[in-house]
């Protein structure tokens, strides 16, 4: 792949990834769409959007997309998708993308290091730094963001984990992914259904869970897929450390969030940790 579209196609996705942050935030925030309508509509068109890409990858008779993905990647795409939801009810977006990133990424190093990986010292320094700004990010008062919230997102994190690792070696990413999607959708509506007496919905809502299930959701995944086999293992997961960042930016600039001192010294244990411990085991 030539580098240029390789560069196009990495800050394509990763601006995706920190625009679903965003895109969430604003309209839990700045509209009247609930948690779980804005789930359901982000999952619905998700799996509209992938069932086109397929589509027009592999040609109608393809797609029949619910033969790819499996139930339990779908059910830990599904609680992803309702827990980051439910999480940014009250959660500024840049805090949200680093619980988010930090949560995906401890999930997979736990599960190497249950797989029996060695650590290297500076890997083990700069876990115990990641964890730390972790737990600091979580405290009362340092972002402000509650426990319950904290507490979502993280499961957010660990579950879109799950998610990555059983996701390996499944096939052809896109079409998996769009089978996972697809299955998904029963589940968010029953999610509707148990929380309908707190249905609240306005076309600048649907508007903005649109946007983040068929763009930056879809797409940004898509796009994401046909980078990755250009990259080594370790810069696929060193570049995403730009979403906690971008989205922090697009906070500041778009929903006119401010960042605190405290905020940026956790964010730099956070993803400093992570950058030892990935690069290291380069």
């Amino acid at each position: 792949m030539p580098q240029l579209r390789l560069i196009i196609l990495v800050c394509l996705a990763m601006l995706a990834f920190a625009g679903n942050s965003l895109l969430c935030r604003m309209a839990l925030k700045h509209t009247s769409i609930d948690a779980a309508s804005f789930t359901t509509i982000r999952l619905l068109s998700g799996a509209c959007m992938l069932w086109w890409v397929v589509r027009l990858k592999s040609g109608p008779a393809s797609t029949a997309t619910a033969g790819s993905g499996n139930w339990l990647s779908a059910g830990a795409l599904f609680v992803y998708a309702a827990a980051f939801s439910f999480a940014y009810v009250s959660m500024s977006a840049a805090t949200g993308a680093l619980l988010l990133f930090g949560a995906v990424q401890a999930t997979m190093i736990g599960y190497g290091v249950w797989r029996g990986e060695r650590f290297r010292k500076w890997q083990l320094v700069g876990l115990a730094l990641a964890l730390a700004g972790l737990v600091a990010l979580m405290l009362p008062g340092l972002a402000a963001p509650s426990l319950p919230s904290s507490l979502s997102m993280v499961s957010a994190g660990v579950a879109w984990g799950v998610y990555s690792l059983r996701g390996k070696g499944a096939g052809d990413p896109t079409r998996v992914t769009a089978g996972n999607f697809l299955r998904t959708v029963p589940m968010a509506l029953l999610l509707s259904l148990f929380m309908v007496n707190h249905l609240s919905l306005d076309l600048a809502g649907l508007g903005l869970a649109v946007l983040s299930g068929a763009l930056a959701s879809a797409l940004g995944y898509a796009i994401w897929y046909q980078a990755v086999p250009a990259l080594k293992a370790t810069h696929a997961a060193t570049v995403q450390l730009s979403v906690p960042v971008l989205a922090a930016l697009g906070g500041i600039v778009f929903i006119g969030e401010a960042v605190t001192l405290p905020m940026v010294l956790a964010s730099g244990a956070i993803l400093g940790g992570i950058a030892l411990v990935i690069l290291e085991k380069k």
